[in-house]
């Protein structure tokens, strides 16, 4: 006979930290120069003006100004015309 209880085994207690990426400033927000604009994976949002990419493709400003989205259409070595998001500080 078993002293105790047989405890089982859990399989999802090893979980990693959140990262918290997504838009940090909206558009129209103010900027000031190094202030985080985007945090993401990749560059799913291009840099514009005043606006560049660090090493995790973190999107920040340059300049103090207003943040503004837009769609700019470009081309891939395909051909294919598609449209790309882009943060310029204005």
């Amino acid at each position: 006979m078993a002293s105790t209880k047989a405890g089982g085994s859990a399989k999802n207690l090893n979980t990693s930290n959140p990262k918290y990426l997504g838009v940090k400033l909206a558009d129209g927000a103010k900027a000031r120069p190094g202030m985080v604009i985007v945090r993401q994976r990749g560059t799913k949002i291009e840099a514009g003006k005043n606006v560049r990419v660090g090493r995790d493709h973190t999107l920040f400003a340059l300049a103090e100004g207003t943040v503004s989205f837009r769609n700019r259409r470009k081309t891939s070595f395909t051909g294919r015309v598609f449209s790309k998001k882009v943060a310029d500080v204005i």
